[in-house]
């Protein structure tokens, strides 16, 4: 099992800026962990070094996970078991299978992409574990998105890097907005906040798919399972902020609204957008801030990546 030596320490703070004046009557900054340097960065490629160091302490020999054809998550195990000379297989609704460069960057990397009825996926994965387990293989299944207590873990630190910032540079922000989608990242956020005693602050995940008592409910769990004993002595029902106001319909839905913001960011501040997380994510902040009439407020986006998707979008017109 090769090493990634950028995995083998703690990764480097992700550099905060401050946006132009194009937003409106806040101050407006961004975290940028797309600048993470592995498989073109991202909240995954956070979680992924995460998962990374629990995979060396084992005797993995394939990594298995789950997602659509257009995953970044897939994207970046895939590339991470290839650097670890290990196989990957990854198990994908068949629903929607239209070639992105996500796919295309998945089979580039050697993954084995199994495909199956979306209703299917849970007794796919537990059939394929198997399989490998009675080959006398070893298999290491990480849960699409990167979701448990790895992935978690990975936004606790990022929030820890956010209030470090805040410490060096006399600043503190109000809100801290981000895409949320499997759960993880807004766990982690939550939780750096919980542990850290920081009562004022709203972090808002704004929904990229699920609908609000569903997602709510998984991010809750996930803080809870990261937690564990200290979740009732810390955890309040206000630090959970989840809205599903934005998210146009569903899992890879936008509008051209969502279009037109994302060409805005791309011309004033020079930062790629895609429009399944990142771009409608940061759409659906400007409007959370216009309808809950948010002013003179030091505002955190933070950018999870996604620029493969970003150039499927020039690739369409």
């Amino acid at each position: 099992m090769r090493k990634i030596p950028l995995f083998e320490k703690e990764l480097d703070r992700t550099c905060i800026q401050e946006l132009s004046d194009s937003w409106g009557d806040n101050r407006f900054f961004m975290k940028r962990d797309d600048s993470i340097p592995f498989s073109f960065g991202g909240n995954k490629a956070r979680k992924a070094a995460e998962f990374y160091r629990e995979i060396r302490q084992t005797d993995t020999d394939v990594i298995m996970t789950y997602g659509s054809n257009s995953s970044n998550h897939c994207r970046i195990i895939a590339n991470m078991a290839a650097a670890m000379g290990l196989d990957c297989h990854i198990i994908s609704p068949e629903e929607n299978r239209t070639m992105l460069n996500n796919t295309r960057l998945v089979q580039a990397f050697g993954a084995v992409i199994e495909t199956c009825p979306v209703t299917c996926v849970a007794e796919t994965i537990e059939r394929r574990k198997e399989i490998y387990t009675q080959q006398g293989r070893h298999p290491y299944f990480i849960a699409g998105g990167g979701h448990g207590n790895p992935g978690t873990e990975g936004y606790v630190k990022a929030y820890q890097e956010t209030a470090a910032y805040e410490q060096e540079n006399d600043i503190y922000f109000d809100y801290i907005f981000h895409a949320s989608g499997t759960g993880a990242t807004q766990a982690g956020l939550v939780c750096g906040s919980l542990l850290a005693g920081d009562r004022n602050r709203r972090i808002v995940g704004i929904s990229i798919a699920r609908e609000e008592e569903r997602g709510r409910n998984v991010v809750k769990d996930s803080i809870r399972e990261y937690l564990g004993s200290r979740f009732e002595k810390l955890y309040t029902e206000d630090a959970l902020i989840f809205t599903d106001a934005f998210r146009c319909g569903g899992y890879g839905s936008y509008t051209a609204e969502v279009e037109e913001t994302i060409s805005r960011v791309m011309h004033r501040e020079g930062i790629p957008m895609d429009t399944t997380y990142v771009g409608k994510a940061f759409h659906g902040m400007l409007g959370f801030v216009r309808e809950n009439r948010i002013r003179d407020q030091r505002i955190l986006f933070i950018h999870t990546g996604g620029c493969p998707l970003f150039f499927d979008k020039l690739t369409k017109q």
